[in-house]
């Protein structure tokens, strides 16, 4: 196999696994709304079958399992080609650790099921998924993009600044859904003064994140526009990311004001993956590029 297929192969590979481990967090986080977590009270058969499930609960956390061993094909597939052909040596590094992170992904799937959907597991599995899509990403974009040698610093603060952001705002938001608290503060921006103090603490710390977290993605996105304009493509990521928050940040407004329907819940879960997935493939882009050198 030449160069060029062997190059393509690993990128079409990677992009794919990219784009199925973004549907498996926001499956796994349809599967969270509609407490469909304990569907199945076993672990790797649900009730002792692999399939077909009966039942609504069974049958979207039985889903939720198939498509997470999609994903662990893909990522073993995207870690041996990689290894294999070299054809990107920037990605060897994130395609292996992403191999190590799906492992711990899976293993954190099990123990959540034995320990009955506890909050410590929960919020480790919730990590572990941040992780698998960032690391997915990274490799993903690192099997596009070469690697510049260059001296000094690829990236910049801010862009680091913006990636801790964008983690920790999909996270505040994922505790608040952890916690079954998205129907207690049906108002904006502050929170009905009869609901539970935790969890009105809960949507404050989220809504805070999000303004603080919006304002640093928002300040990376344009320099980026402004100062990374020679590199192709990073305007068109850049734009995408101020629209996706904008997008996001209404939706979570909607959803807070209606009471969090199902439907809304998952757009605005979705829009803060893809929030979190363009930040990371942006800042990688930059890095494998080196685009904030002196």
């Amino acid at each position: 196999m030449s160069f060029l297929k062997k190059s393509k192969t690993l990128t079409i590979t990677a992009v794919i696994c990219a784009v199925v481990v973004y549907f498996l967090i926001i499956f796994g986080s349809h599967v969270r709304v509609t407490d469909s977590g304990m569907g199945c009270p076993d672990w790797p058969l649900c009730k002792g079958s692999i399939g077909p499930i009966h039942g609504f609960h069974a049958f979207m956390e039985q889903t939720h399992r198939y498509i997470a061993g999609l994903v662990t094909i893909l990522v073993a597939a995207t870690a041996t080609l990689a290894l294999r052909f070299r054809t990107r040596p920037a990605a060897v590094t994130p395609a292996v650790i992403t191999g190590a992170i799906v492992i711990v992904q899976v293993l954190l799937g099990a123990v959540t099921v034995f320990d009955g959907n506890g909050a410590p597991t929960v919020a480790a599995h919730l990590l572990a998924g941040l992780a698998l899509l960032g690391g997915a990403t990274v490799t993903a974009v690192a099997t596009i993009i070469p690697r510049t040698d260059v001296s000094g610093p690829r990236l910049s603060t801010l862009a680091w600044i913006a990636l801790s952001g964008a983690a920790l705002l999909y996270l505040s938001g994922s505790l608040v859904v952890n916690a079954e608290a998205e129907k207690a503060c049906a108002s904006f921006p502050l929170c009905p003064s009869d609901q539970p103090t935790h969890f009105v603490v809960l949507h404050l710390i989220h809504r805070t994140m999000v303004i603080i977290s919006s304002a640093a993605l928002i300040t990376f996105a344009v320099h980026v526009w402004r100062t990374w304009s020679r590199h192709r493509g990073a305007r068109a990521l850049a734009g995408t990311l101020v629209a996706l928050i904008c997008a996001t940040a209404t939706l979570g407004i909607l959803s807070a004001l209606k009471k969090a329907p199902a439907d809304l819940q998952d757009l605005h879960l979705a829009g803060a993956a893809a929030v979190l997935a363009t930040s990371v493939a942006l800042a990688a882009q930059g890095w494998l590029l080196g685009a904030d050198r002196p």
